[in-house]
């Protein structure tokens, strides 16, 4: 860890989320309460998530990092924003991805590849191919993500291959349809976390996320600092996760 890194609260691994899934929120607003272009708070952002992906690793046990990078909504801001964010996505990228194979992280992508810049599937792709052995933290790039987007696609897919008779659709079940989703060896979301005080998921993960804990903090995310990541994470280990199960207390007595 970089020097004068925080240490990770002492918790016993089975209060650790495996796999936490990041609204990167409130870029474009830190800027402009500054005064800034909004463009400069995505620029502060970059350095925050790989602050992140190291306090996952401080954290130990977490499997995967989800970053929501750029939606399939995004593409409704401003084509000067746009052309910055794809620009940006592919640079974050490029002077990242030795330092993250160095950590030995997997870097992996989730999203369309319609609409998006051949130069950032490029990097994507490049950035997944230097890491695809590592051991370490999965960081999943969601960058075109979005899930009901996903759905559709994998939906598509499936009948594709119920109609050519690949499959049959009365074996259809959960985890055929898991089969079809961008990244099928994406666990279950367990912390969805999302700064900026917006308390909505926005259209990501929805299928991983159906019984993910929701932790929403009213802090900017190019404040976020690895201290916010553990107290989220030290409220994740607060609640009591039934997945749709209960206990009868006066019927266990």
């Amino acid at each position: 860890m970089p020097a004068g890194f925080p240490a990770p609260p002492p918790l016993a691994p089975e209060f650790i989320p495996r796999h936490i899934a990041l609204v990167m929120d409130g870029n474009g607003r830190w800027a402009q309460e500054r005064g800034l272009p909004r463009t400069e708070g995505h620029r502060r952002g970059e350095n925050v998530l790989m602050e992140c992906v190291d306090a996952c690793i401080a954290l130990g046990h977490v499997e995967w990092l989800s970053a929501y990078a750029f939606s399939t909504e995004n593409w409704r801001r401003s084509p000067s924003e746009v052309r910055f964010l794809m620009g940006f996505s592919r640079d974050v990228l490029r002077r990242h991805r030795d330092e993250l194979h160095e950590k030995n992280v997997r870097v992996v992508w989730s999203g369309r590849r319609p609409r998006l810049w051949r130069s950032v599937i490029r990097e994507l792709e490049a950035a997944e191919e230097l890491t695809r052995n590592n051991t370490g933290v999965t960081l999943a790039m969601c960058v075109n993500y979005g899930g009901r987007a996903e759905l559709v696609d994998a939906t598509r897919r499936l009948a594709e291959d119920a109609r050519s008779g690949a499959l049959d659709p009365a074996a259809i079940s959960e985890e055929t349809i898991a089969r079809y989703l961008y990244r099928p060896d994406m666990p279950d979301v367990d912390l969805f976390l999302r700064p900026s005080g917006e308390q909505r998921t926005s259209n990501f993960l929805p299928w991983q996320s159906v019984y993910a804990e929701m932790v929403y903090q009213d802090t900017l995310f190019p404040d976020f600092t690895p201290q916010h990541m553990y107290n989220a994470v030290l409220e994740y280990a607060r609640r009591d996760r039934r997945f749709g199960g209960a206990v009868d207390k006066f019927a266990a007595q």
